[in-house]
């Protein structure tokens, strides 16, 4: 027999089986690498199917913005985080603190962005926003502090630090509060090995850290604050206590021409867009001002 002939009879019946495959189209993102894989990340069936339907859903004009308005009556519910030694990827859209508020939306703007609808791909991307260098490599890899988050999201081009003529006030970075208080976290009580490596990171990111928009100036219309857009992160300036930052959300400008913020609130249980305006919300916590971070998303 010509061999010719017997080889293709021999491939025939897996030409037919590949043919039988049904064909499902993927996005050029979706085929560049193989899934994240998912069997160290901590997340329940609710969570990925939301992931994925909110991917697929038509978008509004601000992509940052829309993902976190949908998230608006959550409940808050904090260290959703600190549920697994050794350190997982959490996956909680159920409740959100602050922090979560954020990667998490960010995590959905940056997977969209990408042309990607899979839960895996939204791991990855929120692996990528909350540990050092993208990786997660332990309790220490995480970005605890803002400026830390600050500093790595920017390196990997996930934010940019928004500035101009009102960023008047210098910021001074002293973060030592993980090592004054390891008390306070169960990772560090149970693994002592860790403060050193902290208190070590604490002291290379301490230190002037360029210039942050006093709550004076807060209160200015679109014209005055035109470099601040809806959807850029806010950092809430505390410089004391051993903390940079106390609290994160979203800028949205309001129909009164002023800013406010859409946070995971403490004080109201849930994820909320305030109806004070940001500087009414710093008066009252006393609080000296703002960073603001631009999402290179959207």
């Amino acid at each position: 027999m010509n061999v010719k002939k017997v080889k293709t009879l021999l491939l025939l019946p897996l030409l037919l089986a590949a043919c039988s495959k049904p064909v499902v189209a993927q996005s050029p993102a979706e085929t560049a690498a193989p899934p994240y894989d998912l069997s160290e990340v901590i997340y329940e069936k609710s969570d990925s199917i939301e992931v994925e339907r909110l991917l697929a859903e038509p978008l509004g004009a601000d992509t940052v913005l829309h993902y976190a308005r949908h998230f608006v009556g959550r409940p808050y519910v904090g260290a959703t985080l600190e549920v697994h030694d050794p350190e997982w990827l959490v996956v909680n859209l159920r409740g959100l603190d602050c922090t979560t508020l954020v990667e998490t939306v960010l995590a959905l703007a940056l997977t969209r962005q990408q042309g990607c609808t899979r839960f895996a791909d939204y791991c990855a991307n929120l692996e990528r926003i909350r540990y050092r260098g993208g990786v997660r490599d332990g309790y220490t890899s995480r970005l605890h502090y803002f400026t830390w988050w600050k500093h790595d999201n920017q390196a990997k081009g996930i934010v940019t630090v928004v500035s101009g003529r009102p960023f008047t006030a210098p910021m001074t970075v002293s973060n030592t509060y993980m090592t004054a208080h390891p008390d306070k976290y169960a990772m560090l009580t149970a693994h002592p090995e860790f403060r050193p490596v902290i208190t070590r990171m604490e002291r290379a990111a301490n230190g002037p850290d360029g210039r942050y928009l006093p709550t004076a100036a807060c209160g200015r219309g679109p014209a005055a604050l035109n470099m601040i857009k809806n959807g850029d992160v806010i950092g809430i300036v505390k410089m004391s206590g051993g903390i940079d930052i106390s609290h994160l959300g979203f800028a949205v400008w309001g129909s009164d021409q002023k800013l406010h913020l859409l946070n995971a609130s403490s004080l109201r249980k849930k994820v909320v867009e305030e109806t004070m305006t940001l500087q009414e919300y710093l008066q009252r916590q006393r609080r000296p001002g703002i960073q603001v971070l631009r999402p290179c998303v959207g």
